[in-house]
């Protein structure tokens, strides 16, 4: 991750080999100052497009970033969730809902965690 446009922007690239296949994703995040809110964008080297931000900020270390999407033919909202309470193993969930956010099917978790 390298910073961006004098600190209020990030960038970071990941690197993987799929099947053989070599895999490249970026991930470019943009800080609004007038907003305070945070559009993160994903492109890798399957489609070579941007795809649409997932748009939030953090309370308390967790950060909530929302977006509409079309899953399998249905309009739904979509959440990514960065969990960051504990710095050292944070946690990456997503999930959808397909009625405005009442009820969420939470379907990928990454939990990382930081060497010294």
């Amino acid at each position: 991750m390298y910073k961006i446009l004098n600190g209020i922007g990030n960038i970071d690239n990941f690197l993987a080999t799929f099947d053989g296949e070599p895999f490249e994703g970026m991930t470019v995040r943009l800080f609004n100052p007038k907003t305070k809110l945070w559009s993160i964008y994903w492109a890798d080297s399957t489609s070579g497009t941007l795809d649409r931000p997932v748009v939030g900020s953090f309370e308390n270390k967790v950060g909530h970033f929302f977006s509409q999407d079309i899953f399998e033919g249905k309009n739904v909202l979509q959440v990514f969730r960065w969990d960051a309470r504990d710095e050292n193993n944070p946690v990456w969930s997503q999930a959808m809902s397909d009625d405005q956010g009442k009820n969420w099917e939470w379907n990928w978790y990454m939990y990382m965690s930081k060497t010294n």
